[in-house]
């Protein structure tokens, strides 16, 4: 297997409000870069879509070395996750995100690091400048 390093971030201004996320995904010294956004959503929705839009690029199985801000990703993967499988997602929010990441994690190890967010993290601090740059986008729209 492919080992992928993916740095994730999400951003919405007001929560809810207008959300951007952003990816950076690193193989061999290479790096792809994606991004996106809603024009209404929250933040925990842009941390997560944030992860499963990287899954979706990816066109094999790999060993991914996942690393967040986000603890509400980290522990939604690492901890709760299972469970929320085991009682069919009641009472879950973001069932719909949950059920797609489960979609395309499936054939991946994911192994979830923390970042703390704000800390100079280079990485980290690139896809928060882009995610809130895709947020700034959707609320000029929006108005």
């Amino acid at each position: 297997m492919k080992r992928i390093e993916i740095y994730t971030d999400g951003s919405s201004l007001g929560n809810p409000g207008p959300g951007g996320w952003c990816a950076i995904l690193r193989y061999k010294g290479k790096e792809k870069i994606i991004s996106g956004g809603e024009e209404y959503t929250t933040n925990n929705r842009m941390e997560l879509k944030a992860v499963i839009e990287s899954l979706k690029i990816l066109k094999e199985p790999c060993e991914i070395d996942l690393y967040a801000d986000s603890i509400y990703v980290l522990k939604g993967i690492n901890e709760w996750l299972s469970n929320w499988v085991r009682k069919n997602f009641k009472n879950v929010k973001n069932e719909d995100l949950w059920k797609e990441f489960l979609q395309y994690s499936k054939y991946h190890k994911i192994k979830v690091n923390w970042i703390k967010g704000h800390s100079g993290h280079i990485e980290n601090e690139r896809c928060d400048k882009i995610a809130k740059d895709e947020a700034l986008r959707r609320k000029s729209v929006s108005k």
